[in-house]
């Protein structure tokens, strides 16, 4: 009867069957633990600190010019003058501005270019003055455009929408988080009646905008 013989792996292995390199996995577990240790940290962080949103609210908007060149082409100009606040509610959270683009619309359609805002650091808590002139020249508009705002002008008003898109970065100590996008919404009543022809035209009241992130 022929005798069969068994190797273990523990044989294979001495033999060269089985390679394992003990060097590489340890590495590879340290610097695994050291990464998780660090998101947690980072997630721990942000989770009892919890960052809120920036607050905007439109003090003033001026209309200077809000006029159809011809009613044939429905081409607009128009120059929007306005001023609001920005504000970091939070107390130990720092915001990064990289970028911000202003523009005005009016019934869903944007009737002045963006403009690009210079960027900032808001500090805890900081409120900051943000100012910026609008202009829109030879801007396609709907052709309801002329008959709406003849409406609005026997009204006595006219709504405009204040719109900023931008990125901003959280900073937390000295750790500051990737980019977000956010968005901002404002609304401004502005006086329109048929005797006020002379410019500017302002906004009857401040207001809150809203903020989404």
């Amino acid at each position: 009867m022929s005798q069969i013989s068994v190797t273990s792996p523990k044989h294979c292995a001495k033999k060269g069957g089985i390679s394992i390199n003990h060097r590489h996995k340890k590495l590879f577990f340290t610097f695994s633990t050291f990464f998780s240790g660090l998101l947690l940290i980072i997630l721990l962080v942000w989770l009892i600190l919890h960052p809120e949103k920036p607050e905007f609210s439109l003090t003033e908007a001026d209309i200077y010019s809000l006029n159809l060149s011809s009613s044939s082409t429905h081409l607009l100009n128009s120059s929007i003058q306005l001023t609001l606040f920005s504000k970091n509610p939070n107390k130990k959270v720092g915001i990064y501005y990289d970028k911000l683009l202003v523009y005005a619309a009016y019934r869903g359609q944007q009737i002045t270019s963006e403009v690009s805002l210079s960027p900032f650091y808001q500090s805890h808590e900081e409120i900051n003055l943000l100012t910026a002139f609008l202009q829109g020249t030879e801007l396609p508009v709907a052709q309801s455009f002329g008959y709406q705002i003849g409406h609005d002008r026997t009204t006595g008003k006219v709504i405009i929408g204040l719109k900023m898109d931008g990125k901003l970065r959280w900073k937390i100590g000295t750790w500051v988080s990737g980019a977000y996008r956010f968005n901002v919404n404002c609304l401004a009543i502005v006086a329109f009646g048929q005797n006020m022809t002379t410019p500017p035209l302002a906004s009857l009241q401040g207001t809150r905008c809203s903020t989404t992130i």
